[in-house]
């Protein structure tokens, strides 16, 4: 009767995988004492693969704990925050560990960010430390008079490649670089590990209350917010990640090409290969051709991605000149994944993609689909089933009280580990979000009666048409399945008399040709007539954010600002 009861109050336990536990018990741990663990057991399996370079999770280790004493030796404290400005390269992750090891809170910078952003996320984080790429340096440096940063550590991108491939890279000018002036306050990266010996501070942590990562959202909404997440929430999401992978201990190697600043790339790609003691393969950058190189030369196993990346790879025409037969598992995230590349992707490598979700404020991931190679237990188009130790619910738009029922639509909120602590210095908008443990997500969704959860879109990407509720994605995915689109968003622009009209923006195949028309005519073929799509532009690409996210936000900026001009007109 209990288990009965059970299943119908979380209906996804009926096909929950067998070989992933229901609740597991989190070690309740600094974060940095994954690694450290990690290293003890296994101390000669490489940890870090960048242009050849191979790291052990040993010199990680060790690494990490000199990076951690020359923090703590320059006057960095527990709880101060130390901002970490560069790419996907060794140094990300050596500070990244040392500074929690020296009882520092991390906050990272996208490599996107302008003089403005930078200076407000320093300024919001009240960041004392910055490590940064030599490239960023010239932007941290005009900003830095207006922050209260005491220190900032600058490092090369050659620092820990090959010695042949940064001698010939150095001459030849290959690998980029820009000329950081000695002076008060700057320290050099290589010159501080190569100085402090590996004795960390002892700092007393707290896992639960503590904060490891002030983690800010991409802004979509506004201002930026500084999502707070304990070394409790990181763990256990790592954790979560390493059961649902089924990753099997120093013998899974992960394609680290998602941005690390951003907390997709963050757990999935970093933490939680650190708790299997997989072998991490750093690329600071999403390029086709090195993507697929390093998936073959590898083997790797493991790809957790977005769908931007996916759509990219099945549509490059010389995908089939690559062995890619090595992948077994790939998530995608952060953003709905085209039904048609999920399958395609699936064809060309044998492996298993499925579609998850998460947001920076549960550090991220609370769902996915099962990893399921018989693929009898996913469901294309879902986001799957709510992750170990993790609730979810739909509830009404209006009051977002009322629990609703299998195959009703309203918000998506949910309850776990990995939930934050709220937003840093915003106790309004922590109160907003965070009712009674329950994070309200702000995305639109339903459940069906099996337990598996469907995102229709963002309560702020709804388009109103006429008083009714369209949804961007259902409409981009039936744009998906037109041969000739590569990429696609769909906005609502304003109109004066029905308020919105649903308008899309078109990126075109290689080689492909299709017209306004066309496209209009398949889409209102496939959809209710108040759905239908009014307008296509056809574009060479789409704002995307540094992982890959399209950015609505941005295209709907762009018809806001002309409709103003054309009433001024």
């Amino acid at each position: 009767m209990k288990a009965k009861t059970m299943e119908k109050e979380k209906p996804w336990l009926k096909n929950w995988p067998e070989d992933v536990p229901q609740s597991i018990q989190y070690p309740e741990v600094p974060l940095f004492e994954l690694l450290r663990k990690t290293a003890k057991l296994y101390p000669r399996q490489i940890a870090i693969i960048f242009y050849g370079k191979k790291i052990s999770y040993r010199e990680l280790d060790e690494l990490t704990d000199r990076f951690a004493t020359a923090l703590y030796d320059s006057g960095v404290r527990k709880g101060d925050r130390v901002a970490l400005f560069m790419p996907n390269i060794p140094q990300f992750v050596i500070a990244y560990y040392g500074a929690l090891k020296a009882g520092a809170t991390v906050t990272t910078i996208s490599p996107l960010c302008k003089d403005r952003e930078v200076q407000f996320q320093i300024n919001n984080s009240e960041a004392g430390t910055a490590v940064v790429l030599d490239l960023f340096y010239p932007t941290v440096r005009k900003v830095w008079r207006k922050t209260k940063l005491k220190r900032v550590i600058v490092t090369r991108m050659k620092t820990f490649m090959p010695g042949a491939k940064r001698f010939f890279g150095t001459l030849l000018g290959k690998i980029p670089s820009v000329k950081v002036k000695r002076e008060p306050d700057v320290f050099f990266f290589d010159e501080l590990i190569e100085k402090y010996g590996p004795n960390p501070p002892r700092v007393d942590i707290n896992p639960r209350e503590d904060l490891a990562a002030l983690q800010y959202t991409g802004g979509t909404t506004g201002t930026p917010k500084g999502a707070m997440l304990t070394h409790y929430n990181l763990v256990s999401n790592a954790v979560m990640c390493f059961f649902w992978l089924r990753g099997k201990p120093a013998q899974e190697t992960v394609l680290t090409v998602l941005p690390l600043f951003h907390i997709y790339g963050m757990t999935t790609s970093m933490n939680c290969p650190v708790y299997m003691a997989a072998t991490m393969v750093l690329l600071p950058r999403f390029d086709i051709k090195e993507v697929l190189k390093t998936i073959e030369k590898h083997r790797v196993t493991i790809f957790c991605g977005v769908p931007t990346m996916y759509t990219v790879l099945v549509s490059y025409p010389e995908i089939d000149k690559y062995d890619l037969t090595s992948i077994k598992f790939c998530i995608s995230g952060a953003a709905p994944l085209p039904v048609e590349v999920q399958k395609k992707f699936m064809e060309k490598t044998g492996g298993v993609l499925v579609e998850g979700y998460g947001l920076t404020e549960s550090s991220p991931v609370t769902h996915c689909n099962p990893l399921d190679p018989t693929m009898k237990t996913v469901k294309i188009g879902s986001i799957g089933l709510p992750w170990p130790d993790t609730e979810a619910k739909i509830v009404d738009l209006k009051t977002g009280k009322r629990k609703l029922p299998p195959g009703k639509t309203g918000e998506l909120v949910v309850k776990g580990p990995q939930v934050m602590k709220g937003y840093w210095k915003m106790p309004e908008e922590t109160a907003a979000v965070l009712k009674n443990g329950w994070l309200y997500t702000g995305d639109v969704g339903k459940m069906d009666k099996d337990g598996y959860f469907y995102i229709t879109d963002r309560k702020k990407d709804l388009i109103k048409y006429k008083g009714y509720s369209v949804y961007p994605r259902e409409l981009e995915e039936v744009l998906y399945e037109h041969a000739a689109v590569e990429l696609c968003a769909v906005i609502g622009k304003p109109d004066p008399v029905a308020g919105e009209i649903p308008k899309a923006f078109v990126v075109l195949k290689e080689g492909a040709r299709a017209t306004e028309k066309e496209l209009i005519e398949f889409v209102k073929k496939r959809v209710a007539a108040y759905k239908a799509i009014r307008e296509v532009e056809f574009r060479k690409d789409l704002p995307k954010s540094l992982v890959g996210k399209v950015l609505r936000r941005k295209l709907k900026e762009e018809e806001i600002r002309k409709a103003q001009l054309a009433q001024r007109a």
